[in-house]
């Protein structure tokens, strides 16, 4: 499974890479809204959620369907804006200004959606103008709870007023905690940006790709090596396209301090596509791919090769010990040992006429995080 996204065309200098800071604030309310997506932050999401006034957390918990449990794509209005030449705002208050200038339509539509959820790229009318994408919306809402169903309703009677209450809350936020934490990041952001804007102009797209994520990959033509399209590993099938002039051609990419482990793709029908990914933790190798991540929780899932692991996690085997130590033919540990070893999971050496079986522990201690990543990317 994969998202992809069509570049066939599209020249490179409408590739973007900018930091937006309405899309770190929203990835920080995420964040302070799921702790436990997002172990390495739990230091300042304590001390932040500590600190808010009761107000402000208690109109935080009636916004939560925007940030908590999927994002909505109101974080990036610059996608939806074509004169915007896919650009966030400077700072937060030009990204809010964005926000503005949606129609109410696209504002309500982008606000009720989810994005892991089949529908999300086919696009369709607004549930202000069309009956029943509002019985879907609110369907969607009641199916998540009550606080969601509020909140659609609310967006749905009033989207002026709810808008304006929804600004009044980011700029709350702004005031309580994000000014400081943005005037922390964005140097760190905005060098991220520049060095592989750098990197895509020097050596190109793949590179600048593969720098972006071990998750995204680029897909070329085999004869004259042109970009195609670019596959982004998720647990979810969907597809849209950076050449569309309708939106204005072409692609953003925005870095992200407080992403880990999500790697966000804006595919709504109508927007610029949008990357949003997370920088990379230094201490930590790339994630695997689902496919391998799939293949070692295979592996791992039949009771024998797990008593193998056992045994081979404290020393070196050889086929013949461990068909000895479980009671089963060497050609049987043979078939055991080649499953683990095709998911990466152990490593062999030859001493001599013998071939002794090892646990990689780097590569089992990260299958905790690798699944994690997977399944929230």
């Amino acid at each position: 499974m994969a998202t992809v996204i069509d570049i066939a065309g599209l020249p490179v200098e409408r590739i973007v890479f900018s930091p937006s800071p309405l899309a770190e604030l929203c990835t920080a309310l995420h964040t302070l809204a799921q702790p436990g997506h997002h172990p390495g932050l739990h230091g300042w999401t304590t001390a932040t959620a500590a600190a808010l006034k009761q107000d402000l957390a208690d109109r935080l918990h009636e916004a939560d369907p925007l940030w908590g449990s999927t994002f909505s794509d109101i974080s990036m209005p610059f996608a939806a804006l074509p004169y915007s030449d896919g650009r966030p705002g400077a700072n937060l208050a030009e990204d809010l200004d964005l926000l503005d200038r949606l129609d109410d339509e696209v504002y309500v539509n982008a606000a009720l959606e989810i994005s892991c959820s089949s529908l999300y790229s086919q696009g369709g009318p607004s549930p202000l103008v069309d009956d029943t994408a509002r019985e879907r919306a609110l369907e969607r809402a009641t199916a998540r709870g009550p606080r969601q169903l509020m909140f659609a309703h609310r967006l749905l009677a009033d989207p002026p007023g709810a808008r304006a209450w929804i600004r009044r809350l980011l700029e709350d936020c702004d005031e309580a905690f994000f000014a400081d934490l943005w005037q922390r990041l964005r140097g760190q952001l905005a060098a991220d940006a520049r060095h592989k804007a750098d990197v895509l102009r020097r050596v190109g797209l793949r590179a600048a790709l593969a720098e972006v994520s071990p998750a995204v990959g680029l897909e070329e033509d085999a004869g004259t090596g042109a970009p195609l399209r670019i596959h982004i590993d998720k647990l979810v099938s969907s597809r849209t396209t950076a050449v569309d002039p309708a939106v204005g051609a072409g692609l953003t990419l925005v870095p992200s301090a407080y992403g880990w482990p999500h790697l966000r793709v804006l595919h709504a029908a109508g927007w610029r596509p949008v990357i949003h990914y997370p920088l990379a933790a230094p201490e930590l190798p790339g994630p695997a791919s689902l496919e391998i991540l799939r293949l070692r929780m295979e592996a791992l899932a039949h009771p024998i090769r797990m008593r193998i692991c056992r045994s081979i996690g404290r020393a070196e085997f050889t086929t013949g010990e461990l068909a000895t130590e479980y009671g089963i033919t060497a050609p049987e540990v043979s078939r055991h040992v080649a499953v683990l070893k095709k998911a990466g999971l152990i490593t062999t050496q030859r001493r001599g006429r013998y071939v002794l079986h090892r646990l990689d522990l780097t590569t089992v201690a990260r299958l905790g995080s690798d699944f994690l990543e997977g399944v929230l990317r």
